[in-house]
């Protein structure tokens, strides 16, 4: 029997990457899965790939109403929602302030805080009302960017910093029933893509020079986790049992970022 056996899963941004490797393995542990994915190819992918074990809604995160739809229809397949996953996100491509074009400001800003910031406070909204039925959970997926410097540009790391807050914000308000939590992965190789205000809706991360070392060298383990290796975090929190006292938590999956410091101060070397 699985951690999460009979239980049932919204995640946003399933198409590809983290998003589809929490797919696979929440249905792995025995959960049934809803789907909010703006790409209409992935959709057809992830109900060929997972038949009845999941239920897909086309939609887009930036609007309440699709995040309401997406949580009707797999309330109407499934019966209820134990856990809302924050997933959907894109990335700025390290774009500096200093190259930022003044007239794509604005668009860029709205577009990257729309899909990383709005999407997941619009999807805890819409699943509200159903959380409170089963006493779920929230987990957003954050990012090293959303505790240092360099893991993207202004505008992802800004985008980053705000969900922190959000899970902070909503693990207070929303107790004692509901848990809200984070899991902030590192460099990780997926299909993420950039805002089209900046002409990077196309743009993967693994079509940036030398990217694997990039990511391999800015972390104490020197490693590059497959989405797959992200997704235990997630589960552990998806469990009211396994994690009952834990809100608030944001588990950080990256490496060990956090004590780079500490070998640059003491001027020490890997082994």
């Amino acid at each position: 029997m699985g951690w999460l056996e009979g239980k049932v899963a919204l995640i946003t941004g399933g198409g590809s990457g983290i998003g589809r490797a929490l797919i696979e393995r929440f249905i792995d542990e025995g959960a049934s899965i809803g789907v909010l994915e703006r790409s209409e190819e992935k959709v057809k992918e992830l109900q060929e790939q997972f038949g009845k074990k999941v239920v897909v809604v086309q939609g887009d995160v930036t609007l309440l109403e699709d995040n309401e739809r997406a949580v009707a229809e797999t309330v109407r397949v499934f019966g209820k929602i134990d856990t809302f996953i924050g997933n959907a996100g894109i990335f700025d491509y390290f774009v500096s302030l200093l190259d930022l074009p003044k007239e794509k400001l604005d668009t860029s800003f709205d577009e990257l805080f729309g899909v990383n910031v709005k999407g997941p406070l619009y999807g805890a909204k819409a699943v509200l009302p159903e959380l409170l039925k089963t006493q779920g959970n929230i987990i957003f997926t954050v990012s090293n960017a959303g505790f240092y410097p360099a893991g993207g540009g202004p505008l992802y790391t800004a985008s980053k910093h705000a969900v922190v807050g959000l899970v902070r914000e909503l693990a207070y308000e929303l107790s004692p029933k509901i848990r809200v939590n984070g899991v902030a992965p590192g460099g990780t190789l997926t299909d993420l893509r950039g805002p089209s205000a900046l002409g990077q809706e196309k743009q993967t991360q693994s079509k940036v020079d030398n990217i694997k070392d990039l990511m391999k060298t800015t972390n104490p383990l020197h490693v590059v986790p497959s989405p797959k290796q992200h997704t235990s975090a997630y589960v552990l929190l998806a469990s009211n049992k396994d994690s009952m006292a834990m809100t608030g938590v944001i588990i950080n999956s990256d490496g060990g970022l956090g004590v780079r410091g500490f070998h640059s101060a003491a001027g020490g070397e890997h082994l």
